[in-house]
């Protein structure tokens, strides 16, 4: 019984070792310094007793595949808890073939800011909507562009920071 409490306590350490480091990444890309700091903190402290364990008994294979299915497990949470905190601003690219108007006066009546700029493509002159907003939003875009054009075409950016434009409380619904 000890032993099997043993492997689990590596996989699990090792499972939230990954996932901290994955938001801690986040926060530094972001510039959250603080987060990113107390964040590490606690990831190192798990780190050392989850590989502490692994190397008093590194005879033991078993220990060594708890941690390896640990740390992949740790990347598949990290990514999934990301997504899930959806944290920061992004920059939302939109070229739809259908009415376009029609979709930037839908989206601003929904509350966002849209920046709307003539182009040229393969199939003559577009409009390309830009649209800053919060990256926890991003269901409720998508859910307005495919109500009005499902092939659109859509690109997403990280935006570092945003100062300035236009910015509005989203109406509920």
């Amino acid at each position: 019984m000890e032993g099997i409490l043993g492997y689990l306590f590596i996989y699990f350490a090792k499972v939230s070792d990954v996932t901290l480091a994955t938001i801690r990444m986040i926060m530094v890309v972001k510039g959250r310094r603080i987060q990113a700091a107390l964040i590490g903190f606690v990831e190192i402290i798990i780190y050392i007793m989850a590989i502490g364990k692994v190397l008093t008994e590194l005879n033991n294979p078993v220990n060594v595949i708890a941690y390896a299915l640990g740390f992949a497990s740790g990347n598949y949470m990290g990514i999934f808890v990301e997504e899930k905190m959806a944290l920061g601003s992004i920059i939302v690219q939109v070229i739809s073939l259908g009415n376009s108007m029609y979709l930037v006066e839908k989206l601003r009546a929904e509350g966002f800011g849209v920046t709307v700029v003539e182009g040229y493509g393969r199939e003559g002159m577009q409009h390309l909507l830009n649209i800053m907003m919060q990256r926890k939003n991003l269901p409720k875009l998508y859910r307005i562009i495919d109500e009005h054009d499902k092939k659109a075409f859509v690109t997403i950016t990280d935006a570092r920071s945003i100062r300035g434009g236009y910015f509005t409380r989203f109406k509920r619904r």
